[in-house]
């Protein structure tokens, strides 16, 4: 029987729209791409191997035609997809609709071959009413879209895979550049020069407690005799001095206290009082951008997870398409927020007229509407059903949609003058500001969040009493307060993504994958929500500034993006362009060539840092310190010590320098003995952290015993017995109520409880933050083995199908942003059509898993019997030596292909 078949990218959303098309109609998911540059050597065509351009993926010399290959992992579903065309008497690509959309669409397209009519369908939410417009309004493959998102994915591949071999030289082997990606570790770097650079400066002023009619409020010192006072905006970061010309009064300790004194034992008045009516307008509907901001600032999510979820959100119908740069609102939506606002807030609170936002970026092109929650009327987050971050994300895009159309918030920002005499200081006076919120607004419903978490949101109010000029209030308090400037704050991910939407560069539904590949590949770590570089990020951001400045240059990298975005609409055409930027004189091709011959690896390999006693340098296994000292025979030599992977150039001062190398010349300092063994305990810093070790390394005792330091431990404050604990691990606690042992134990993920169920099943849960692996109870434990068994990323298991037979970990069931899937240690594999979490069982699982695994993505880990999880040493720095990659140029692209694949996709 004939049918239309239906092709998206995943299973997921093939489920969702599956419900609101006819029944002769067949869904299919292509899985996202089915064809792409190739990954590495062994994915090249025969007919391609002998050719010098085929490693590229892209014939240079042939128009810059790419070389197109179907990765093994997707040859099954291409089969399957020209299957279901077989019997099809129509074709609707219904990919999404930007520009990675219609490119997925026109490789389908390529590749299936189709003989029946094609169209395309588009539609940016899976509601009933989108989809059956979509199918009235299909339209022709858009080429335009096509080639801009060639021209990038071109234009990527050859930035990536001209200069990550130029890194390999120079710097350390399987480093990676990045059109996007190398200027957003520059920014990164860039701030934290400047923190490094900063001086902080001292400044003191007073705070006063006052009364008034027995209402307290507080006020701060703004001026003494006629002189502004100083506040941190006035010293200059470089010299901890005040800005040259600057005619604040700066304050001493001194002077402060003198001063409190004195307005302690004066009289206050009130020398004036003024209120000043205003206004707050609610913010734009979220685009992808402002999306990721937000969901950081106020669930503290990264980017990706913030993108992970809105595309499980679209694809089961509760939000519109996540990825668009418009605040545009159709009168759809306008009517659906309206409607909510009229039920839940009242009349008051909607809007005189409806409100519409324009967009501010330069080309917002990807999609034609804001990201909103689906439909003619907007399901309460209440009635969703959601839970979890599912349900966080929906009410966040549900609030933010439906402020849009609520009344502007009134508000009267209050400011008192306060006049005292400073005795031999001279007049003083005191300022206190306050807000009253007259009419909330949309505040009710929505507050946008901030970047400093200390800043106060909108919808705070400060009272103050009633006052006039003329009161006479009472002093019940006056503080002396000393201040130190402080430096430029590190980037979140909220801020980064800020910052490159600002500047232009990339788009914004690549910013997940940007600061995913930075963090991953070693550029900068996440910690509290702050993104600080690594010692790689200043080598070769120094480089790159040096020897590449406009690929490092924010001006030139928008300037790429802009004519990205004019190839889209038909204003430039894509193959001058690559001509152009990869070409000639001034072409890439031609400056790598040129440099490469100019760059010193030693200089290169070395980070320069002011004020260290010694040099940082890149090796092949990370980054060590180097300094000549003067041997015991009177001869000079240099020392080397490894750093933990665990310091960054922020961390690293003359003192931890001192103490890093002075371990190194003279060994280790014991802390003690074991009372048991009669050995000494160390701690030692390898290039892993931080770790204890009982004994010596020598031939009788190779591998002494060894454990890590809990993460957040200082090993300044380490005392004897808590190194022998840790050497101790894993502690018995008790039995478990239900049978068998627990014990607590620290491993590769941090520390654990483990209950042992008999027959080598075991059930882990990793301690909380405020858990002590050296005293945690049974009870604890007991308490923490009950709750649900969470995965990475924080996603709770829908089912436990239990350990297979011969396997030390148990098998789970999640639900993922492409559907459900099981996972066994760090193999996943995806659910087929029709299985579901409740209908799947073990054996099916363990099939599912061994054969991902024999695919060659099972990490290296057997499914069905995967090691258990072990507590594992740290290792010291000579066992962290790895065998070195193969030196050959076939073996050089075999090793880092994907590496640098993704790296080029940024």
């Amino acid at each position: 029987m004939a049918h239309t078949l239906v092709i998206v990218e995943s299973p997921t959303k093939a489920r969702t729209i599956r419900g609101f098309l006819p029944k002769d109609f067949r869904v299919e998911a292509s899985m996202g791409h089915v064809r792409d540059l190739p990954n590495n050597a062994s994915e090249i065509p025969a007919a391609h191997k002998g050719e010098k351009w085929a490693n590229l993926g892209v014939n240079t010399a042939n128009n810059f035609e790419p070389l197109y290959v179907v990765p093994k992992d997707k040859k099954k579903v291409v089969k399957e997809l020209k299957d279901a065309l077989k019997g099809a008497d129509r074709l609707l690509l219904a990919t999404d609709e930007d520009r990675e959309g219609e490119s997925i669409s026109w490789h389908l397209l390529q590749l299936l071959q189709p003989k029946v009519p094609v169209k395309r369908m588009v539609f940016h939410e899976i509601t009933k009413e989108a989809i059956g417009r979509a199918l009235e309004q299909t339209r022709e493959l858009d080429m335009e879209l096509v080639h801009a998102q060639e021209t990038r994915r071109i234009l990527d591949r050859l930035v990536g895979y001209t200069l990550s071999p130029l890194l390999w030289k120079k710097v350390a082997w399987g480093l990676s550049a990045g059109r996007v990606q190398s200027v957003a570790v520059r920014l990164l770097v860039q701030r934290e020069r400047a923190r490094r650079a900063f001086r902080s400066g001292s400044y003191w002023d007073l705070k006063a407690q006052l009364q008034q009619a027995g209402a307290s409020f507080d006020a701060k010192l703004v001026q003494l005799k006629g002189e502004r006072i100083a506040g941190g905006s006035d010293f200059d970061e470089s010299t901890g001095a005040l800005k040259a010309g600057s005619t604040v009064r700066l304050l001493s300790e001194a002077e402060a206290r003198s001063l409190r004194e004195a307005v302690l034992a004066s009289p206050w008045r009130v020398a004036a009082v003024e209120e000043k009516p205003s206004v707050r307008k609610p913010v734009a509907p979220f685009t992808t951008s402002t999306l990721q901001q937000e969901a950081n600032r106020k669930l503290r999510l990264s980017a990706r997870e913030t993108m992970r979820t809105a595309q499980g959100l679209y694809e089961r119908g509760f939000i519109t398409y996540m990825r668009t740069d418009s605040v545009h609102l159709s009168d759809q939506a306008i009517n659906a927020a309206r409607s909510c606002v009229q039920a839940k807030y009242g009349q008051p609170y909607l809007s005189p007229s409806p409100r519409q936002f324009s967009t501010k970026a330069r080309n917002a092109q990807e999609a034609h509407e804001a990201i909103r929650p689906a439909g003619e009327s907007f399901r309460d987050p209440s009635a969703t059903g959601l839970d979890g971050r599912d349900l966080a994300l929906y009410e966040l895009i549900w609030k933010r949609t439906v402020a849009s159309q609520m009344a502007d918030a009134k508000l009267t920002m209050l400011s008192v003058d306060l006049e005292v005499d400073g005795g031999s200081l001279g007049h003083a006076q005191f300022r206190s500001s306050g807000k009253r919120i007259d009419f909330p607004g949309f505040f009710r419903a929505y507050v946008e969040g901030s970047d400093d978490p200390d800043a106060a949101l909108e919808g705070q109010e400060v009272l103050l009493p009633a006052l006039k000029a003329g009161d006479k209030p009472s002093c019940a308090e006056v503080e002396a307060l000393g201040h130190q400037t402080q430096p430029p704050a590190r980037y979140s991910e909220a801020a980064l993504v800020k910052m490159l939407e600002k500047e232009g560069i990339g788009r914004p539904s690549t910013y997940a994958s940007i600061i995913g590949t930075i963090v991953d590949r070693g550029y900068a770590t996440l910690l509290n929500n702050a993104l600080t570089p690594s010692f790689t990020a200043f080598a070769v951001t120094a480089l790159l500034e040096e020897h590449f400045p406009d690929l490092v240059d924010t001006g030139f990298t928008a300037r790429m993006e802009n004519s990205l975005d004019e190839i889209s609409t038909g204003k430039e055409q894509w193959l001058p362009y690559l001509e152009a930027f990869f070409k000639g004189d001034n072409g890439l091709e031609n400056q790598v060539a040129q440099r490469e011959g100019d760059i010193d690896p030693g200089a290169s390999r070395t980070v320069e840092l002011e004020g260290l006693p010694c040099v940082v340098r890149i090796g092949r296994f990370g980054a060590y310190l180097e300094t000549k000292r003067v041997a015991d025979d009177g001869s000079e030599e240099l020392l080397k010590a490894t750093l933990p992977q665990e310091i960054t150039p922020a961390d690293l001062d003359a003192d931890r320098a001192e103490l890093i190398l002075k371990q190194k010349a003279d060994g280790p300092e014991s802390l003690g003995e074991d009372p048991e063994t009669g050995e000494l305990v160390y701690l030692l810093f390898g290039q892993y952290g931080p770790y204890v070790q009982r004994g010596q390394v020598s031939d009788d005792n190779p591998k002494p015993k060894r454990a890590s330091l809990p993460k957040g431990a200082k090993p300044e404050e380490l005392s004897l017995e808590d190194a022998l604990g840790l050497l101790r691990l894993p502690r018995h606690l008790g039995e478990h109520p239900d049978g068998g042992k627990i014990e607590a134990g620290l491993g590769r993920f941090g520390p654990y409880v483990v209950h042992h169920k008999g027959k080598g099943e075991k059930d882990y849960r990793s301690l909380k933050a405020d858990d002590d692996v050296l005293m945690v109870g049974l009870s604890r434990a007991v308490e923490l083995l009950a709750q649900p068994k969470r995965g990475r990323g924080g996603r709770t298991a829908l089912k436990d199908l239990g350990t297979p037979e011969g396997g030390d970990e148990a098998i789970q069931v999640f639900d993922g942003p492409y559907g459900q899937y099981v996972k066994q240690g760090k193999v996943n594999a995806s659910l087929p059509e029709g299985v579901t979490a409740d209908t799947i069982t073990l054996e099916q699982a363990v099939e599912l898993l061994a054969a991902k695994a024999a695919s060659g993505k099972g990490k290296g880990r057997k499914p069905a019997a995967a090691g258990a999880r072990k507590p594992a040493a740290t290792k010291a720095p000579k066992a962290a030596a790895k065998k070195a990659p193969a030196t050959t140029k076939s073996g050089r692209l075999r090793a880092s292909a994907v590496r640098i694949i993704r790296a080029a996709d940024s």
